[in-house]
């Protein structure tokens, strides 16, 4: 494929290659021959074996447990690497957005992570990003480049028509008051119900002669803080209870969130649908992190199916889940991006929901 005599020379780091390969094939392209690895030392070492002078260069890297740190790296020495071996422009493609969480603060003197990673990627040379569901829109305001959110919403449309019996009948939950826009815009698409689960939260304080001081986190701890419940406070400091708004009663339930970490606020959502009388359960998440999920605490949710993109690598856990966990292919969306980012056509067809055809 041509745009004005340059080609699209396609890369991949080592978080997702099979994902690269998918995209590649699509487009009828071969991956360009890179060799990403570390030294004796754990720095970085990056070799492109073809030229990239004056092409459009695509770099597919989607950082995911338990290596985001040196996925994030790699992705940075690949676009300065591109960058200074004369790349025409440098596209990143990060269908997961590391470090999306942090995109605030929260309480006093934390970092606003995700705006430091936009940070490094411009001064790494980036021109141009291409993402999938960020967890917070505004993050596209941390670039002063061009950002291209895409969305799984269409190929979740698709997932829910074929493969979910009774989906006519089915509602649409939202496990939390901040996934509300997100459920709510695939309900009206399927005209369907929405619900929702809203947590309530009150401060447990046994002695009001002095304040409660919550422990400090440690080990697993640690990592449930930050996982996808996206809490501001310490788990051990509050109690919490999940009110159910809507009825699920005799019906298929459908719970749409953008990111599934520890595993914790799919399982507080399934038991309140499953004590609410839902007839069957099923989870439809963008992004798998699954950092602390074994596969065993997988086969114990209480749900049909658990649904994801493979923004992450699952073969893994896909194989090892007995069934319990699936995978909706954004391959086609990725590539379809790539083609008209590189042949200046708009992308904006990408989000109608009859796009892409099951």
């Amino acid at each position: 494929m041509h745009s004005k005599g340059n080609h699209i020379r396609l890369l991949s780091g080592n978080a997702h290659p099979k994902l690269a390969k998918a995209v590649a094939d699509r487009l009828g392209i071969t991956l360009t021959p890179c060799h990403v690895s570390k030294f004796v030392s754990l720095e970085t070492s990056v070799q492109i074996h073809q030229s990239v002078r004056e092409e459009d260069v695509f770099i597919i890297q989607s950082p995911s447990p338990p290596d985001i740190n040196d996925h994030l790296m790699e992705l940075l020495v690949m676009i300065s690497a591109c960058k200074t071996a004369s790349a025409k422009r440098i596209t990143a493609v990060i269908p997961c957005y590391p470090y999306a969480r942090q995109d605030k603060k929260n309480k006093s003197r934390a970092p606003i992570t995700a705006k430091l990673v936009a940070n490094l990627l411009t001064v790494a040379g980036c021109d141009h990003v291409i993402t999938l569901d960020l967890h917070a829109s505004q993050i596209q305001g941390f670039f002063d480049i061009p950002v291209d959110n895409l969305f799984s919403e269409p190929s979740m449309l698709h997932y829910i028509k074929a493969e979910i019996p009774g989906w006519r009948d089915a509602i649409i939950v939202s496990p939390d008051a901040g996934g509300a826009k997100r459920a709510t815009a695939l309900a009206d698409q399927l005209n369907l119900d929405f619900a929702l689960i809203n947590r309530k939260r009150r401060r447990d304080i046994k002695d009001f002669s002095l304040p409660t001081v919550p422990p400090t986190p440690t080990g697993s701890d640690t990592a449930s803080l930050a996982g996808d419940e996206d809490e501001d406070e310490d788990n051990h400091a509050w109690d919490t209870m999940e009110l159910l708004v809507g009825d699920v009663k005799g019906r298929v339930a459908i719970l749409i969130d953008d990111m599934i970490d520890t595993g914790h606020t799919v399982r507080l959502a399934a038991g309140v649908l499953q004590k609410a009388g839902a007839s069957a359960i099923y989870a439809l998440i963008s992004h798998g992190l699954l950092s602390e999920v074994t596969m065993e605490n997988l086969k114990d949710l209480p749900i049909r199916k658990l649904v994801v993109t493979n923004s992450i690598d699952q073969t893994d856990r896909v194989e090892a889940c007995g069934g319990v966990l699936d995978t909706i292919d954004i391959a086609p969306v990725i590539a379809e991006s790539i083609r008209r980012t590189h042949n200046g056509e708009s992308i904006s067809a990408l989000f109608k929901p009859d796009y892409f055809r099951v």
